[in-house]
């Protein structure tokens, strides 16, 4: 097979791509756009060090209130904003100014916790709102113990203050799914690298429709170019377009928002097999509509049902466990899942095996049908 008629594709192919206006908008800004206006919804800055503000409404008095506040107070992710009155906290939460509220009523335990549940943010706050509130109610718990066990009251604060020096040196960390999940930009960022590097090569594939339904691809049939020439180019030129697309998201992410993907290897793997998935599902639907307008209709929206099953559109926690599960299924949640896995401090390629290999294993079956059914088609045609 010779490599000239398939880099004279592929180069025709890119050429007609890049004289699509509409295409490249949605390949250079509607990316950043939307990595923007949703990170900022979502916390902000990537490093993760941005502080979630959280409106409190309490009375210094309040024992219990001083508690809490001095807890919420020490924790590295929350800024404690002080708040008149309840309804003031839910307005301004509602609007977006805090990313969450606490109410506490003097002589209470118990408080009124106020988030947005679609937001990441207060699902952040509520974390950290819950592990200050925890401790306090540990503490709570231990004099009253002590109290019951006959000791003093001052015995009683003793025993406490020795459990809180101890409990300083504890490391509280959240275990469930949305455990260590990064915020604002550093989320965005992979989940629209999938979104958009999936949706526009879905997008690219009414191109493949377009040179059947002109001839073009039988004509370089009839001429003296072999059939995987044919195929190799088409299918290269999609690669090609997935991984330019990957790549701007990537380079402009880290310039622009201060993303960090993490280990260079790793994250190269993840987006290379990713780039082939979305390849092949190009070269499927590309192959099986029958002119080029079905191809737009077709790909995109089902490329946002993906993007939503898999956490792109908003994190998972947000989805509940029954989607989630379902949309392992799909490729975009075992790429969120590596690209996030791999932002963790000393993460490498090694701890993506298994998210890897099951991408390998959607974009080997999608290139071998997509393949295939073009040949078919064309032979058709």
């Amino acid at each position: 097979m010779k490599p000239r008629p398939v880099f004279a594709l592929v180069a025709a192919n890119l050429r007609r791509h890049a004289r699509d206006r509409v295409g490249l908008f949605f390949i250079v800004v509607m990316p950043f756009l939307t990595i923007a206006f949703v990170g900022l919804a979502m916390g902000g800055a990537a490093t993760g060090k941005v502080r979630l503000p959280v409106g409190v409404v309490a009375q210094d008095s309040d024992p219990v209130a001083a508690a809490v506040l001095e807890q919420l107070r020490g924790h590295p992710d929350l800024e404690v904003v002080r708040v008149a009155g309840e309804q003031d906290v839910r307005d301004r939460v509602r609007e977006g100014a805090l990313a969450g509220g606490l109410v506490i009523r003097p002589g209470s335990t118990r408080f009124d916790m106020v988030v947005t549940q679609s937001n990441g943010s207060g699902l952040a706050a509520r974390r950290a709102v819950d592990v200050a509130v925890g401790r306090v109610a540990a503490v709570m718990e231990a004099t009253g113990a002590a109290r019951a066990a006959g000791a003093s009251a001052s015995e009683a604060a003793a025993y406490v203050r020795a459990a809180q020096a101890d409990t300083t040196h504890v490391e509280v960390t959240n275990t469930g799914a949305a455990a260590g999940t990064p915020r604002g930009f550093a989320y965005t960022a992979p989940a629209n690298l999938l979104l958009f590097t999936f949706l526009n090569s879905m997008a690219v594939a009414a191109g493949l429709a377009e040179s059947r339904a002109l001839g073009m691809i039988r004509r370089s049939l009839a001429a003296p170019v072999r059939e995987w020439s044919v195929l190799l180019g088409e299918t290269l030129s999609r690669f090609l377009i997935a991984v330019a697309q990957a790549a701007l998201i990537m380079v402009v992410s880290t310039l622009v928002f201060g993303v960090s993907w993490g280990d260079p290897l790793g994250v190269a793997l993840v987006v290379l097999v990713f780039c082939l998935v979305a390849t092949g599902a190009a070269v499927l639907v590309g192959s099986l509509v029958r002119s080029p307008s079905q191809a737009p209709a077709i790909g995109p929206p089902l490329g946002i049902v993906l993007g939503m099953l898999g956490g792109c559109l908003w994190p998972k926690e947000v989805a509940g466990e029954p989607l989630n599960t379902i949309g392992y299924l799909f490729p975009h949640s075992w790429g969120m899942d590596a690209l996030l896995a791999l932002t963790k401090p000393g993460a490498g390629a090694g701890a993506v095996v298994t998210e890897l290999a099951v991408l390998a294993g959607m974009a080997a079956a999608l290139l071998a049908i997509a393949l295939a059914v073009f040949r078919r088609a064309t032979r058709v045609s």
